[in-house]
């Protein structure tokens, strides 16, 4: 055997991956998760619009409640 060092450490290896995810996410707010119902042919046509614009769903509904104040009720 060698005398020096073999490079191997105790602990587990996911706790430092896990420190700095946890850090990262600091700086964001809190979120919830909004579970709905759509027809299947509105779904599909969330699901293009999304695709033409090259963004996923998720996002396309973000950016269309952010704009909520802006539109006219």
């Amino acid at each position: 055997m060698s005398e020096g060092k073999v490079g191997l450490q105790a602990g587990r290896p996911s706790d430092k991956k896990k420190a700095e995810t946890l850090s990262s996410l600091a700086d964001k707010r809190e979120t919830v998760r909004v579970n709905f119902d759509l027809a299947r042919d509105e779904h599909m046509k969330l699901k293009i619009y999304a695709a033409k614009a090259g963004k996923p769903i998720a996002d396309v509904l973000r950016e269309l409640i952010a704009n909520i104040e802006l539109l006219s009720i």
